[in-house]
């Protein structure tokens, strides 16, 4: 089962990562900028809650892997690793780029914006990839129940997400603003989530 060490360095990875301009926290924000407090918050519990489907994914995939072969979980614990590098590179050469603007889908019930976030969410191969290569990064395989592992860190992300996404779409206005007057806020969030990919990437490259 996880440590307490585990879900405190994975907490902490996962909020700074949610927290970054991204395509998700922009949309929620202009959602609820432009069209209030109530839909921002539906579009963002959506698209955390997307995040449910990834984590199905990832335990089936992995634990599949593992009783395969514990060879083919490293293999894919290196290219993971490999992979957060290269998002963490991403994240520093285009740092401050996104670009926060107000939009929304008028006159569509809260049901409706509810189910919009969560499949653009659930159906992004970006986000499956990066939850493939996210989650295990935190899995002790010698700790035993590697499937529940992966269970409690996808349920974890995805309630931190829904928090902050629910916080997002309920300051919208002020949060927006705030961004918008101060550029290099979003470019110091961008080398801090880019500083986290890359030390995770290294951290498993670098283990034996």
């Amino acid at each position: 089962m996880l440590t307490t060490a585990q879900i405190l360095s994975f907490l902490l990875a996962a909020l700074l990562i949610t927290a970054t301009p991204g395509p998700d926290n922009l949309m929620v924000l202009g959602m609820g900028m432009s069209r209030g407090r109530a839909r921002g918050i539906a579009f963002g519990l959506g698209c955390a809650l997307g995040c449910l489907s990834h984590t199905v994914l990832a335990v089936v995939g992995v634990s599949a892997m593992i009783a395969a072969s514990p060879m083919a979980f490293t293999a894919l614990k290196w290219v993971g690793g490999a992979y957060l590098v290269w998002l963490g590179i991403q994240a520093l050469r285009h740092a401050g780029s996104g670009r926060l603007e107000a939009q929304g889908l008028p006159g569509q019930p809260l049901r409706t914006l509810f189910a919009k976030g969560m499949v653009a969410n659930a159906v992004n191969p970006k986000v499956v990839l990066f939850f493939l290569s996210f989650l295990p990064q935190f899995v002790v395989p010698s700790q035993g129940a590697v499937g529940l592992q992966l269970g409690v860190l996808g349920l974890v992300f995805t309630l931190q997400a829904a928090v902050l996404f629910g916080l997002l779409g309920y300051f919208a206005g002020a949060i927006g603003g705030w961004l918008n007057r101060r550029p290099r806020a979003g470019l110091w969030l961008d080398r801090i989530a880019g500083t986290v990919f890359i030390g995770l990437g290294l951290r498993m490259v670098a283990a034996r």
